[in-house]
């Protein structure tokens, strides 16, 4: 997955499998566009990159000396998002490592890649054929599931599977916080956890909350190097369709023609638009964290998640905070 993140030419059969099944994968990464718009190859290799770098040995020892294997297994149904490439892996390594079978129902919008990354992993766990069942379709018979989606969604999956146990995820999305003591630096690092994968995850800041009086040159200033984003069909798009409406609205904005600034205490901003309100203290900024807590996965700043580090988490950052193995675990 490191090889194939950073676009590298077959590094030899130490890797484990072979150039013509390596060079089949780096195929499967370079024509995801081609099936999922958004998926482009740098958005692929970044995902590859982030995932492949849990799979270290130390890491992984570390993460699960807390948990026990299930003596039972189960079969856990996934049902997995698709708005940015790999968005499930986390919940197959959880239902694998912890002894049950995964069965996964994937995405239209992302539904070859893993397949791919599974194959190649039987090269050197055959014994996960048991355990990995992959489908586009129904989702069969199952013990238990995790289910990723939308507010509405979240209704479905109430009907169908609110009878097993369960974990639900809902839309989330991620604020920062500034003090306006921010290096140029580090607002070219928030760019980045604003526009990585177009700012179509949850872990994307879509909201700002700003000292009062706040000088908005330094922020458009920093986060320049991530203008090309605009270059980007879909989203360009939606950068122009929203542009529109609110002009024609009359409604005020800010723009540096690759990204919307709206002032407003919404949590949840449109694609291509960054929503951000003032604040006069810090208990505004705790008030505002409290009201939208069930609504947040991440909130950057200096005193909180690292700016640049927001798509970057550890096995152990669990979406929506709730702990996947600990609840496998629980599952008898």
């Amino acid at each position: 997955m490191k090889e194939l993140g950073n676009g590298n030419e077959f590094p030899g059969i130490s890797l484990g499998i072979t150039e013509s099944e390596y060079l089949e994968l780096q195929r499967t990464v370079n024509k995801q566009v081609q099936f999922n718009g958004w998926f482009t190859k740098d958005s692929v290799r970044q995902s590859l990159l982030a995932l492949g770098g849990w799979l270290e040995k130390g890491q992984l020892e570390n993460w699960l000396a807390p948990y026990s294997w299930n003596e039972r297994p189960k079969r856990v149904g996934i049902i997995m998002a698709g708005n940015i490439p790999l968005v499930g892996f986390h919940d197959l390594l959880c239902v694998v490592l912890s002894g049950n079978t995964a069965v996964c129902k994937m995405s239209s919008d992302d539904k070859t890649l893993l397949p791919a990354l599974v194959k190649a992993l039987y090269h050197f766990l055959p014994g996960l054929k048991e355990r990995i069942v992959l489908s586009e379709g129904k989702i069969g018979e199952i013990d238990a599931v995790i289910a990723t989606g939308s507010n509405n969604s979240h209704l479905y999956f109430e009907q169908y599977f609110g009878k097993y146990p369960h974990i639900f995820r809902k839309n989330r999305t991620s604020v920062a916080i500034l003090n306006g003591s921010e290096s140029e630096a580090e607002l070219t690092e928030l760019g980045t956890d604003i526009f990585s994968y177009f700012g179509l995850g949850c872990r994307n800041v879509s909201h700002l909350l700003l000292p009062e009086g706040y000088d908005f040159t330094h922020f458009f200033q920093g986060i320049f190097p991530h203008s090309d984003v605009i270059n980007h069909f879909k989203y360009g798009n939606n950068y122009d369709y929203n542009k529109a409406v609110y002009l024609m609205n009359q409604l005020p904005l800010l723009d540096n023609n690759f990204v919307l600034l709206r002032e407003t205490e919404d949590l949840h901003s449109p694609l291509a638009m960054v929503h951000y309100h003032f604040y006069k203290n810090d208990d505004d900024i705790r008030s505002y964290l409290k009201q939208h807590e069930e609504a947040l996965q991440v909130v950057v700043g200096k005193e909180y998640t690292p700016f640049g580090k927001a798509q970057s988490p550890g096995l152990s950052d669990y979406a929506d905070g709730i702990d996947t193995m600990s609840w496998l675990n629980t599952l008898t």
